[in-house]
């Protein structure tokens, strides 16, 4: 499942793309949603519904694994290789996007 495979999944909802992104590096719940708060400027704050369903979501499609639980019960994660690859097609994806969106705008701009 690599490659064009993945292209179905694109494009991801911002929640998804958020928390797989924030899971590129180890990562639990609580700060998951400290990051997307910050990576957003506090546009987006997830609660703990949306949270722990877009984890268990993903965790179920592979696209990221448990690689801890301690004993408090913090269960922390990883993006997968199919969840990197994701990140990247998506990023891609949106890049496309803010280029095309630009040289709009530019044009539009030298018709005025």
């Amino acid at each position: 499942m690599v490659g064009d495979d993945l292209e179905k999944y694109i494009p991801l909802t911002e929640t998804m793309f958020l928390v797989l992104l924030t899971m590129l590096e180890e990562n639990y719940g609580y700060k998951v949603s400290q990051e997307v708060e910050e990576i957003t400027n506090g546009r987006i704050i997830l609660g703990p519904g949306t949270l722990y369903g877009a984890i268990n979501n993903l965790n179920k499609k592979g696209w990221i694994k448990l690689v801890d639980k301690d004993d408090s019960g913090k269960k922390v994660y990883i993006a997968t290789d199919i969840g990197r690859e994701l990140v990247s097609l998506e990023i891609n994806r949106m890049r496309i996007l803010a280029l095309e969106g630009e040289k709009k705008l530019k044009k539009e701009e030298g018709h005025e």
